[in-house]
């Protein structure tokens, strides 16, 4: 019965921990990354996403793979090379390779500098291998749309222009200062400027957080009762077993009672038979 149970328990805990270890596969810290543009300023909905050391700095930290589920973590996809094209002409540029859903990693530039994109303007890409750890551009769709809907009441285009605007005019000030900001930032030390979190990194990450604490939770009271239930079955067993023995128990002695009583009504009759042959003789 101990082993029986030592054995369940064990089967749970390897169950559990393999649920778990497929939950830490599927989420990415992100306590320590720095959005660009910070705090919801992303640019046709592209924003950049990088690593930080233990210095608070920026640093090269996800491959492909990584990159693509850190943009899940937020809540958004991986930005697609179009869309960090249509980014570039809304005034983005960054002095960083970012991963992109195409398996490339591109900077954007609008002015070329030696060390940023190779000294070369618009979309410089870098095809290598999907190891090769880079930042990456994450697309928020909503954001997006926010922006174009933003962009169609407050200006008077025709709807031909709506589809070529995605910032309403204060979000397109927003983006001047953010383009100058950028343009200045090109140099090194500009770039590992310390990080200022979006807001909705923190409220993404509670959300993700607050699922696998959930989903944790969920599977140790599906442990718990997993054990509950071999318990009672366990006891249940071993109290009828406890119960067979008792009655062949009970049997045991009934048999020896009923032999003891044969064999001493024997032995009385034995008597009776040795006496009266004594008289006899």
């Amino acid at each position: 019965m101990t082993s029986f149970l030592i054995n369940m328990i064990w089967l749970c805990i390897s169950f559990v921990l393999s649920i778990t270890s497929v939950i830490s596969d599927q989420y990415i810290e992100t306590s320590h990354i720095k959005v660009f543009p910070a705090v919801n300023q992303s640019i046709a909905g592209v924003f950049q996403v990088s690593d930080l050391n233990d210095l608070n700095q920026p640093q090269y930290g996800f491959n492909a793979s990584e990159a693509r589920r850190l943009c899940s973590s937020l809540g958004v996809n991986i930005a697609s090379k179009a869309q960090v094209q249509e980014a570039l002409t809304r005034g983005l540029e960054t002095c960083r390779f970012g991963w992109i859903d195409e398996h490339l990693a591109v900077v954007p530039r609008i002015k070329a500098l030696s060390n940023c994109g190779k000294n070369r303007t618009g979309l410089v890409k870098w095809r290598t291998s999907v190891t090769q750890k880079f930042d990456v551009f994450c697309f928020n769709e909503s954001d997006a749309a926010t922006q174009l809907r933003d962009a169609t009441t407050d200006s008077p285009l025709n709807s031909s222009d709506y589809s070529q605007q995605t910032q309403s005019p204060s979000k397109a000030a927003t983006s001047t200062r953010t383009t100058q900001s950028t343009t200045s930032s090109s140099t090194p030390n500009d770039t590992d400027n310390e990080a200022v979190p979006a807001r909705f990194v923190s409220s993404v990450q509670s959300f993700t957080g607050a699922k696998a604490i959930l989903i944790t939770s969920i599977f140790a009271l599906l442990l718990t009762a997993i054990i509950i239930l071999a318990y009672i079955k366990l006891r249940s067993r071993a109290l009828g077993s406890n119960i067979k023995q008792q009655q062949e128990y009970i049997q045991t002695e009934e048999w020896t009672c009923e032999t003891n009583i044969k064999e001493t009504k024997q032995a009385a009759q034995e008597d009776e038979t040795i006496e009266v042959v004594d008289d006899a003789s």
